[in-house]
């Protein structure tokens, strides 16, 4: 007699955004377990990023926010464009 085919329980994470407005993931991702979260959440930095460029300065931050299925913040990440002006050309 065969033994019926049990699927494999994949953790849920949900990857709350913050880049001036807050944006609550509702929907989450599955993931293999917490070191793919991360790596999901590094990943989409610089995705995020590509998007959105500052206009009226020349600073930006992008946050990640993993959560678990408990709704426990697990892992963050920042990514930060900081732009500088080197001439006097760039300020009048």
């Amino acid at each position: 007699m065969r033994s019926p085919i049990t699927e494999a329980w994949v953790p849920r994470y949900f990857f709350d955004i913050h880049d001036g407005q807050f944006q609550r993931d509702e929907e989450g991702v599955e993931c293999a377990d917490f070191e793919a979260a991360r790596r999901e959440a590094v990943a989409s930095l610089p995705e995020m990023a590509r998007f959105v460029l500052p206009n009226d300065s020349d600073t930006h931050a992008f946050t990640v926010l993993v959560r678990d299925e408990g709704g426990v913040i697990v892992y963050t990440a920042t990514l930060t464009f900081a732009g500088l002006a080197l001439t006097n050309e760039a300020t009048s």
